[in-house]
């Protein structure tokens, strides 16, 4: 099983998530790209820097070529959640977290315009999920602080352009790792005060003491605001999970630097890639994991609402979803539904199942499983940048197979059928094979 494992020592904010992510082997041109397709002026730009004498990326985003923070006449409170990491401090520095704001701002977004956005977007479904939980998670923080619905909040400095792309280039990033499990440290949350709209407040801020809810915190540090809204949404969306106890061989580090470099702190967010090794079958080299099996069988539903329910199964969280024909009491053909799910989204999706079927009743068992350890590796094509999902046990590649939405994407934008963009990517990844195996 792969896993993320996402270190807070210094807090966690979302552009040095995204920074991490990079410094761990995303490709810089994915999230370009998943900038781009936002449709509002953004670029992202990264570079090395110094924290404390560990070299780190550097997430920036530009709108229309400058600073995104910079541009606008009230920029002083639109920078305020991303790339103000640490800034805030006892002292009474201005730290911009002036999250909710009237509809007549001309650069306040409420929640509603920011879910419209990021729907529209050319995402892979999988990011644009993850995208819209953590703006969600935001929106019912800021609106249980301020005691309104979450349809009325209105962001300021999180609905700016730098944060938008931080979240939804940080999503395009951790779903491209093939990540099946985020694991997390404790959270350092920082400490002292910011200096806010609403006037002097201890660290953390409302909305984000409100997101880190049963997180394990702390504090430790200078005095400044370590984890973020943006950061602390982000984590949530994940869904990761606050225990270390299990081992992991990691294959890949990356590191995410925050705006400031306090001397002696090293202001950055360590993410590592590896596979969890306490879950194997015997001496076979397969890992194993526990699911969860739902069942139903139904004689009164249609294909079409079948069909329905399978695809809104596996966007709430299914690890997978299938449907076989049965003979039912009476003689009666009917249909035997099945999804398989983490134990954590269980309840969620069976309340889904009760909703969009007509079945009364729902089987349920948990079940081992042996499965293939399971990454991503991009290729270069004549139709552009394929990822190609491999199966692997022990070092050894057993399946290889180009990842259809990629194909899907690549045969519509170059006008060929999708078995060519398939066959390109597969002549690709031999290709590579090839290179790797000469001396």
């Amino acid at each position: 099983m792969t896993v993320g494992i996402i270190e807070c020592f210094a807090g966690v904010s979302g552009d040095m998530l995204l920074g991490a992510l990079v410094s761990a082997g995303v490709p810089v041109d994915l999230l370009q790209a998943a900038a781009v397709a936002l449709g509002i002026g953004a670029e992202l730009r990264v570079r090395s820097v110094d924290r404390s004498g560990i070299r780190a990326i550097k997430a920036d985003v530009l709108e229309h070529g400058r600073l995104a923070e910079d541009a606008g006449p009230d920029h002083e409170h639109l920078h305020g959640d991303r790339d103000q990491h640490g800034h805030a401090h006892s002292g009474g520095e201005l730290h911009g977290h002036e999250h909710v704001h009237g509809a007549n701002h001309e650069h306040s977004r409420n929640w509603p315009q920011i879910r419209s956005l990021i729907e529209a977007a050319d995402l892979e479904q999988p990011a644009k999920k993850l995208a819209l939980r953590a703006f969600e998670l935001l929106a019912e923080a800021e609106a249980k602080v301020h005691g309104i619905s979450p349809e009325e909040v209105h962001f300021h400095e999180v609905g700016a352009v730098d944060t938008i792309v931080d979240i939804v280039c940080a999503a395009v990033g951790a779903t491209s790792l093939g990540v099946t499990e985020w694991l997390c440290s404790p959270v350092n949350v920082g400490s002292g005060f910011v200096n806010c709209a609403h006037g002097m407040l201890p660290v953390p801020a409302p909305a984000t003491a409100e997101l880190v809810k049963g997180m394990p915190v702390y504090t430790a540090g200078p005095q400044m605001e370590l984890t973020t809204p943006t950061g602390a949404a982000l984590l949530r969306a994940l869904e990761c999970r606050f225990d270390a106890s299990e081992p992991v061989v990691v294959s890949a580090n990356g590191y995410g630097a925050g705006n400031r470099n306090p001397e002696g702190f090293a202001n950055v967010l360590r993410l590592s890639v590896g596979t969890l090794k306490a879950a194997t079958s015997g001496k076979r080299g397969f890992s194993g994991d526990r699911v969860v099996v739902l069942e139903c069988a139904m004689d009164d539903a249609t294909p079409q609402v079948l069909a329905h329910a399978m695809e809104l199964a596996l966007e709430h969280g299914a690890l997978d979803a299938m449907a076989a024909p049965v003979t039912m009491k009476k003689g009666r053909l009917g249909t035997l539904l099945t999804v398989l799910c983490r134990p954590q989204d269980e309840e969620a999706l069976e309340r889904l199942l009760f909703r969009e079927t007509t079945t009364l009743g729902i089987r349920r068992r948990e079940e081992e499983r042996v499965v293939l350890e399971r990454e991503f590796v991009t290729v270069e094509t004549l139709y552009g940048r394929i990822r190609i999902k491999i199966a692997s046990a022990r070092d050894e590649i057993l399946n290889a197979m180009p990842e259809y939405e990629d194909c899907r994407r690549a045969a519509r934008e170059h006008d060929v059928p999708l078995r060519v963009a398939m066959e390109a990517a597969r002549l690709a990844w031999t290709e590579m094979q090839t290179a790797k195996a000469k001396p």
